[in-house]
């Protein structure tokens, strides 16, 4: 069962037109992949109301089914399903596996799910806005902030506002929320618009990276993540003055900012190996993972190496840590993960550190993204080895 909603975020590759109806020959390597069945207008039916069983197993082994009919035959069911199907849960199930199959007209329903009453669908929506810019919508984001307080749809919205930043009110909306409203959600708040380079609000988020408190790290990764370097003075002061836990977000901030990166991110992966060695240090754990995350998820290959190799022996409390650190990399950089396991020593123990994570995570609609991408990895690696054997791994360890 998913239990823990998190997320520090962007950076996946986005959903294309899945392609793995194609023919080829049967293999027991290719069952992982598809069935050599077509699966039938029943088999989706029957599947859509599984979805909201109690019993994990039947709802994954229902998603997987689905997954692999034809477009022509899933599409339909699903958008039906998610507009009116009797279980909420099987209607919110159905919109995030509609958002893999890539149809132009998932927008109508998307759009159409902003105003239902189930939140799950809510925030499907929104997302999927996110990742499919269409600046028509922007009016309706901002005028559902008035609104949408939940904790579990709230960031979606965020987000997806976040992503507008060339639209003017879109970054007045965003700007005005650095500053206002519970730390949780001014978290989620400043680390969308450093994923998405809002340099508009870098004054109050350099404000708030100046006040020690639970904020810091995340205004010292957005600034560097905007990537201005005018903000590097005020990160070089913070290395002097911040209390040790913030100083791995500090060091990748200003690694991100292209400056002496080696040496900061070395500095970051010690801060991960002594939290890992010494009991007792947990938020430094977290805050040294989260900062390589950051660093992973904007190319840098070798951060991702460190989460795997420093995170494959560990136990609870610090493997989970980890785990969910590698996870935001899978969900906001997919191929750069995805190169990074095709060195066959750390592709076993990442795609257990990502079973993990993903177990503990609650992030549908980012996972369906992940599938889509490591599923097209597949069918278009015939000729790489190497990337196959990532997507297979990768296939059969989640399960998808």
């Amino acid at each position: 069962m998913r239990a823990v909603s998190v997320f520090t975020l962007v950076l996946a590759a986005c959903a294309a037109p899945l392609a793995w109806q194609t023919a080829t020959p049967a293999s027991p390597a290719r069952q992982a992949v598809d069935t050599d069945a077509p699966v039938t207008a029943d088999q989706v039916n029957g599947s859509i109301d599984q979805l909201g069983t109690l019993e994990f197993r039947i709802r994954n082994n229902a998603a997987r089914t689905i997954r692999r009919a034809p477009a022509a035959i899933a599409v339909p069911a699903l958008m039906q399903a998610a507009k009116s199907h009797p279980d909420g849960y099987a209607r919110f199930r159905s919109l995030v596996l509609l958002s893999g199959f890539n149809d132009p007209r998932t927008r109508d329903v998307m759009a159409q799910m902003l105003r239902d009453p189930n939140d799950r669908l809510r925030s499907v929506a929104y997302t999927w806005f996110e990742h499919n810019p269409d600046k028509a919508i922007v009016p309706r984001l901002i005028e559902a902030l008035g609104r949408e307080e939940s904790e579990f749809v709230r960031p979606a919205l965020t987000r997806a506002l976040a992503a507008y930043g060339s639209d003017p009110a879109a970054r007045q909306a965003m700007t005005g929320l650095v500053m206002k409203g519970q730390a949780f959600f001014r978290s989620i708040v400043i680390e969308a618009i450093g994923d998405y380079r809002g340099a508009y609000a870098i004054e109050p988020i350099t404000d708030v990276a100046r006040i020690d408190g639970p904020l810091q790290d995340d205004a010292a990764l957005a600034l560097g993540k905007i990537g201005d370097k005018s903000s590097l003075p005020v990160l070089a002061q913070l290395q002097q003055s911040a209390p040790r836990e913030s100083q791995p977000a500090i060091a990748a901030g200003i690694c991100l900012l292209g400056v002496n990166c080696a040496s900061h991110e070395s500095y970051i992966v010690k801060s991960l190996e002594f939290s890992i060695a010494n009991i007792g240090f947990q938020e430094l754990l977290r805050g040294a993972a989260n900062a390589l995350a950051a660093l992973g998820a904007s190319e840098r290959a070798q951060a991702v190496v460190a989460l795997i190799e420093r995170g494959a022996p560990t136990r609870d409390p610090a493997r989970a840590a980890i785990a969910l650190a590698l996870g935001t990399v899978a969900l906001r950089n997919a191929p750069v993960l995805l190169k990074v396991l095709e060195r066959e020593s750390l592709l076993a123990p990442a795609a257990e550190l990502l079973r993990e994570a993903f177990d503990m995570l609650e992030e549908d609609f980012e996972e369906e993204r992940f599938f889509v991408t490591v599923r097209r990895s597949y069918w278009q690696s015939a000729k790489d080895p190497a990337a196959r054997k990532v997507a297979e791994t990768l296939i059969k360890a989640l399960e998808f």
